[in-house]
C-alpha cells in the first residue's frame, strides 16, 4: 500500500480561558490540533502553560458543543437556521419591550466575554443599544469591590495598580491563590517561576488565607484568618503604620488625615480577637512590609467576595500607598499598554448609584445591578419586572448566590435567549441558543488583560483554525440581534453605530494600535509571539489621574466602617464556608474535558479533623451542608490545610440538573457551592459575599460513607 503522507504544521495561538493569556505553540496534523505546548518566545508567559491550556482543543472537538442554533421544543433541542434563530430572538425581545417597556428585558454577561475580542468590541455596543436598567454580569460575583475602589480613588474602574512582582522584595497575598489562578486582576503567567525568582533574590512571599492554598504552600510564611474578617486585619496594619510613624505617602494624595482618624480604633488587639491572627504577628508583618525595599500587597477573591470587600480593597490600596510603594518600582504600578482602554475611554470610567434596583433598592455600578438581585427582579410583579432575558456566555445558575432559586425563576420567563456554545444549567431554560465560534476559530487581542499585566506586552493572534461552514462569530451575532430587534421596534440604529457593529474586531484593533502609537498591526503580525514593550514604569500615576491628585478617603468607604464595627465576629462554634478553585477547572465549565476531569476527585468538602471529631463525623463520610437558603450532600475530606471553623467547596461543580448536556463527564461528582450562598449577603458595592457563609455540617441521612467515583 502507498505510504500515507500527513500534513504537519506549527501555529502560534493563545489560551484565553483565564487571565494569564499564555502564548501557545500548536501542532496541526491534517488540519486537526494534535499537540499544544507553551510558546517559549512569548515575552509575557515565557513558555508557561497550565493543564487548561493543553485542553483548549477539547472545546473545539467537544461533541457536546453546539455548532448550529437550536430552539427548545418541550424537552428537545432542534437545530434551526441562523435566519430563523435570529428572527426568533428579535421577535421575542421586541415583543417583550413593546408590551412591557424597555426594563422588561434583562441582560446577563458572563466571564468569557472578557476573554473574547468580539465580545469586548461589539458586546458593549449590544448592551448599550438596549436601554434597560436590568443589566447584570459576573462582575458582581467577583471583582466589583476592586472596580468601585478604583473608580472612587483613581477616577476609573479599571485603573488598577499591579504588583511589580518581577522586582519586588516582599509580596503580600491576602485571599488570593495565583498558583491555581495564574493571577486574577493581575495577569501573571509563569507565576511559579516568578516566585522562585523572588526567593532567589532574597525576597519573601507572605500569604494570609483561611486555607493553606497552593500559593500558601509555596510561600515564605502563611497565616490563617477567619473568613470575612480580613478588613479588621488590614485596618490594624494601617493603624500600626500610623502609630509607629512608618508612613511615607506621595504628595499628590488628599484625605490622609481622615484615613488616620478612621483607622485609629482598629488596633491589632481588636483584630486578633476577630480574625484569629495574633496581634504580635500583625505588627511584625506590617513592620516588615514597610521596611522592605519594594513591597506589594495584593488582595483578591478571598477579600472581595465577603460583606466588607470594598473596605478590604481600599485598605490594600492604602497599605501600598502609605508605605511609599504606590507607583514605585518593586511596589505596585499602573500599566502602559499598547491600547490604553482606560486612557482612551474605550472602557468607561464607571459610575455609582445613579439608580437603584426595583425590588431591593440596590445601587447600580457602571450601569449594572448586582447579580444577586436577578432572581427577585424576575419573580416580583410590577413595572420593570424582567420578563425576557438575554444571556451572553454566562451560567448564573451555577455561579451566583442561591442558584437553585434562580433556576426555578428562569423557568417563569416569557422569553429567554442565550449566546453560548453549551446547553448548561442556565441556557437549558432558553427558547433559542445561538452558538458562536470557539477561541481557535477567531482572531484575538487581549484588550483587558494587557491593562492588568505584570509586564507591558502586546500580541495579536490570528485564528488558528478556519470557522466551520455556516458558523458565526460572536460579534456578528451581536450585530444581528441589535439590528433585527431595533427594526421590529421601529427604532433606527444611528449610522455610526451600524458602521461600528459591521466593522470587524481585527480592523478596530488595527485602528486602536495606530492611535496608541506604541506598535502597529503590521508589527504584531510580523511578530506573532508578541512584542515586548518593557517592564512597568514608575512615575506614571499622577500624570494620568483626572486632576493629577486623588482622595484617599472616599466617603462611601469611610461610612461603611460603622457597619464593620457594628457587625459581631463569627461565633467560636460557627462554621464558615469558603470556595476554592483548582488549576484544572475553569469556573463552571471545562468539566467535559476528559483530560481535565480524570484522576483523583477534587469535589469534596474540605474540613479540619478537629471539626469532624467535634461533630462525630469521619473522613470520607457523606454529609449534609446546609445554609439559610439550601442544603447539599457531598463527601467530606479531612485536612489540616483548613483553618478550624472553616469548610470549603469548589466553585463550578454540580452539573446535575435535568436537561444539561454533559456527555463526556456526566458522572463528575460534586455539588454547586452556590446552592448554599446567600443573595442577601452583600458588600456595600453590591458584590456577592460568596465567602464566609455560615453553614452547618451534619451526617447525611442518605448514608454514612460513600466512596467517590473517579471522574473519567
Amino acid at each position: 500500500m502507498p505510504a500515507t503522507h500527513q500534513s504537519v504544521e506549527k501555529k502560534l495561538g493563545v489560551c484565553n480561558l483565564c487571565e494569564a493569556i499564555c502564548g501557545l505553540e500548536l501542532t496541526l496534523t491534517d488540519g486537526t490540533v494534535t499537540g499544544i505546548r507553551g510558546n517559549p518566545d512569548d515575552p509575557l508567559s515565557r513558555g508557561h502553560i497550565c493543564p487548561k491550556g493543553t485542553a483548549l482543543a477539547d472545546i473545539h472537538a467537544d461533541p457536546d458543543r453546539l455548532r448550529r442554533p437550536v430552539r427548545r421544543v418541550g424537552d428537545q433541542w432542534l437545530e434551526i437556521t441562523w435566519d430563523e434563530a435570529l428572527d426568533r430572538v428579535a421577535d421575542g425581545l421586541a415583543r417583550t419591550i413593546t408590551d412591557h417597556g424597555r426594563d422588561a428585558m434583562g441582560i446577563y454577561l458572563g466571564n468569557p466575554n472578557a476573554h473574547s475580542l468580539g465580545s469586548m468590541t461589539h458586546g458593549t455596543a449590544l448592551v448599550k443599544s438596549f436601554r434597560t436598567r436590568n443589566k447584570f454580569s459576573a462582575t458582581s460575583v467577583d471583582q466589583l469591590p476592586h472596580q468601585l475602589v478604583a473608580h472612587l480613588m483613581y477616577g476609573h474602574q479599571l485603573f488598577l495598580p499591579i504588583p511589580d512582582i518581577d522586582r519586588t522584595s516582599y509580596f503580600l497575598v491576602i485571599g488570593g491563590n495565583p498558583m491555581a489562578s495564574n493571577g486574577s486582576l493581575m495577569t501573571v503567567p509563569d507565576f511559579p517561576n516568578r516566585v522562585r525568582a523572588l526567593e532567589a533574590r532574597g525576597g519573601r512571599m507572605v500569604v494570609i488565607d483561611p486555607r493553606r492554598t497552593e500559593t500558601a504552600k509555596a510561600a515564605t510564611e502563611h497565616h490563617f484568618v477567619r473568613p470575612g474578617t480580613d478588613a479588621h486585619l488590614l485596618l490594624a496594619m494601617l493603624h500600626v503604620l500610623y502609630d509607629e510613624g512608618l508612613t511615607r505617602p506621595a504628595g499628590y494624595v488628599d484625605g490622609l488625615d481622615r484615613v488616620q482618624a478612621a483607622v485609629a480604633p482598629f488596633t491589632p488587639e481588636l483584630a486578633e480577637s476577630v480574625t484569629g491572627v495574633p496581634a504580635a504577628e500583625i505588627r511584625r508583618i506590617t513592620r516588615d512590609f514597610a521596611a522592605a525595599d519594594g513591597a506589594a500587597a495584593y488582595g483578591r477573591v478571598g477579600v472581595s467576595m465577603h460583606p466588607f470587600g470594598t473596605v478590604c480593597q481600599w485598605a490594600v490600596q492604602l497599605l501600598n500607598l502609605l508605605t511609599g510603594n504606590l507607583d514605585r518600582e518593586g511596589g505596585v504600578l499602573v500599566t502602559t499598554p499598547a491600547i490604553d482602554a482606560v486612557g482612551t475611554g474605550l472602557i468607561g470610567r464607571g459610575h455609582h448609584d445613579r439608580w437603584r434596583s426595583r425590588v431591593r433598592d440596590l445601587p447600580e455600578f457602571s450601569g449594572e445591578i448586582p447579580s444577586s438581585a436577578l432572581r427577585e427582579e424576575i419573580e416580583t410583579p410590577g413595572e420593570g419586572q424582567v420578563r425576557a432575558l438575554l444571556t451572553l456566555a454566562g451560567n448564573p445558575v451555577s455561579s451566583t448566590p442561591d442558584g437553585a432559586a434562580l433556576d426555578r425563576a428562569l423557568g417563569g420567563l416569557d422569553f429567554m435567549a442565550s449566546v453560548d456554545i453549551y446547553v448548561n444549567e442556565t441556557t437549558r431554560h432558553a427558547d433559542v441558543i445561538l452558538p458562536p465560534t470557539t477561541a481557535l476559530e477567531r482572531d484575538h487581542y487581549d484588550l483587558v488583560f494587557h491593562l492588568l499585566a505584570v509586564r507591558n506586552t502586546a500580541r495579536f493572534t490570528p485564528a488558528v483554525l478556519p470557522a466551520e461552514d455556516g458558523a458565526m462569530h460572536d460579534w456578528q451575532i451581536y450585530r444581528e440581534i441589535v439590528l433585527r430587534t431595533h427594526r421590529r421596534l421601529g427604532s433606527k440604529v444611528p449610522l455610526s453605530k451600524r458602521v461600528r457593529l459591521s466593522t470587524s474586531p481585527t480592523r478596530l484593533i488595527a485602528l486602536l494600535l495606530r492611535q496608541g502609537g506604541r506598535t502597529t498591526m503590521r508589527q504584531l503580525r510580523a511578530n506573532p509571539a508578541g512584542v515586548d514593550l518593557g517592564p512597568l514604569r514608575a512615575g506614571q500615576l499622577p500624570k494620568r489621574l483626572p486632576k493629577h491628585r486623588f482622595d484617599a478617603a472616599p466617603e462611601l468607604v469611610l461610612a461603611d466602617l460603622d457597619r464593620l464595627t457594628a457587625t459581631p465576629p463569627p461565633g467560636p462554634d460557627e462554621l464558615l464556608l469558603i470556595g476554592r478553585r483548582h488549576q484544572r477547572d475553569c469556573n463552571s465549565w471545562m468539566h467535559n474535558s476528559p483530560r481535565l476531569t480524570k484522576g483523583k476527585p477534587r469535589h469534596q468538602l474540605l474540613m479540619h479533623p478537629d471539626d469532624l471529631t467535634a461533630r462525630g463525623l469521619t473522613d470520607g463520610a457523606l454529609v449534609t451542608v446546609s445554609s439559610r437558603v439550601g442544603e447539599v450532600e457531598v463527601e467530606v475530606a479531612a485536612t489540616d490545610d483548613m483553618m478550624p471553623g472553616v469548610v470549603s467547596l469548589p466553585h463550578g461543580y454540580g452539573h446535575r440538573r435535568e436537561g444539561v448536556r454533559l456527555v463526556q463527564a456526566i458522572d463528575l461528582p460534586g455539588v454547586s457551592v452556590n446552592d448554599l450562598t446567600d443573595p442577601e449577603l452583600l458588600d456595600v458595592s453590591g458584590n456577592a459575599a460568596l465567602n464566609g457563609v455560615p453553614v452547618q455540617v451534619t451526617a447525611s441521612v442518605s448514608g454514612s460513607v460513600r466512596t467517590p467515583a473517579p471522574a473519567r
